[in-house]
């Protein structure tokens, strides 16, 4: 320690400074460690924390703050892509939709190549529900999102799972019924459908170049199976008897794939109005499994005779119910961002995509009528996403 004094002249008081020597100072790194101590981050590289689509969807800002947010953290650029379909940008809606269409042309390559065993249909419908329930259970587990709170639409909840489950169960019995080129096109009336319920319940306004794309999506999927609607060879002994079936019961086909068609359609709209309501797309997907799981078990035992799958054919149904829960996550979030009628006009790039593959792999011989549905549909698509959503994407 040192001292010293100072005296200042015509002052009658003395000012003396004192000078504390620093104990640490003498030994050696010490000045470096004090240092460190005193520059010590308040937020180490372990603590970081971890951005993911589980944080994302359960955070309360504004889509554009967390982009900015997300982007100034280190992630990777598939990370990226998955928050920014997510996060309810501009696109995300749209994007959703497309994924979720590419999502189930995969599920049905998937199925036409590596199918070993002949499932039935309630029995491969009851397993991609279970599974599609599980995941969905562990996803709002995950990131920490309730499951029973009381400000959710349960009545939307519910009946959105009685409509999901009725165009499923009725769409399984026309297909078991008529060739599945007939029951796909019933099938993608859906969407259709599902426009003009969104006019009725949603009171959403259809604009013209809404109407038009899904007209041109639709032809352009009847120009594909034209040629499957009308032709279908089957051997002589059970021709007689499908001409026999079909003109006794094709109304009551009809009618069933037309109420599937329109329960289909409610369900969309119903999606919409629950997801935005409560914030929580996989809530959607959480109670159509909670009732559909227990109504294809049942349906699996009691209308058809059980299959033990085997190892492949199990592993295969686990991947394609895996599939089928992301696919409908990416619809549920899809309908909640976007205008039910842009939306469902993206679902027709399923066919498109199906088709042109089976073209590519020389699965089936072409024609005029297939390409020419396929531009169509591709066109339709394109400037949808090319006009992109309205303004107000919710």
């Amino acid at each position: 320690m040192a001292a010293s004094a100072v005296t200042t002249k015509g002052a009658d008081h003395t000012v003396e400074l004192v000078v504390l020597d620093n104990p640490e100072s003498a030994a050696d790194g010490g000045s470096a460690v004090s240092a460190s101590q005193e520059i010590t981050p308040l937020l180490t590289q372990s603590k970081r924390p971890k951005i993911n689509i589980f944080a994302v969807s359960r955070s309360g800002g504004k889509p554009r703050e967390q982009l900015i947010k997300i982007t100034e953290l280190e992630v990777s650029p598939f990370s990226q892509f998955s928050l920014w379909v997510w996060s309810g940008s501009r696109y995300s809606g749209l994007v959703c939709m497309v994924l979720s269409s590419i999502t189930y042309f995969l599920m049905e390559v998937l199925s036409d190549n590596f199918n070993a065993q002949s499932i039935p249909l309630f029995e491969t419908a009851f397993t991609r529900c279970s599974v599609t329930l599980i995941l969905s259970y562990l996803w709002l587990r995950i990131s920490g999102q309730p499951l029973f709170r009381a400000t959710h639409p349960w009545s939307l909840l519910v009946f959105r799972a009685l409509a999901g489950n009725l165009s499923l169960l009725s769409f399984i019995y026309c297909i078991q019924r008529i060739p599945f080129s007939q029951a796909l096109v019933l099938g993608f009336t859906t969407p259709i459908i599902a426009s003009i319920m969104s006019r009725i319940i949603l009171h959403e306004k259809l604009k013209i170049a809404d109407i038009v794309g899904l007209i041109c999506s639709f032809f352009g999927m009847i120009f594909i199976f034209q040629h499957m609607l009308y032709k279908r060879k089957l051997p002589k002994d059970e021709e007689a008897s499908y001409i026999s079936f079909m003109q006794s019961h094709h109304f009551y086909i009809a009618l069933t794939g037309l109420f599937s068609s329109i329960t289909g359609g409610i369900s969309y709209c119903l999606i919409k109005a629950a997801a935005k309501a409560s914030d929580r797309p996989i809530m959607t997907v959480l109670s159509f499994g909670i009732l559909a799981s227990p109504a294809t078990g049942i349906c699996t035992f009691a209308l058809e005779e059980f299959v033990v799958p085997s190892l492949h054919s199990l592993s295969l149904m686990l991947i394609l119910g895996t599939l089928s829960f992301l696919a409908e996550a990416l619809l549920a979030r899809g309908l909640q961002l976007e205008k039910v009628g842009k939306a469902a006009n993206v679902q027709f790039t399923e066919v498109a995509l199906s088709q042109l593959w089976s073209i590519c792999t020389s699965r089936m011989s072409w024609s005029f009528g297939q390409l020419a549905g396929c531009l169509l549909i591709l066109i339709s698509v394109s400037c949808t996403m090319y006009f992109g959503p309205d303004k107000e994407t919710g």
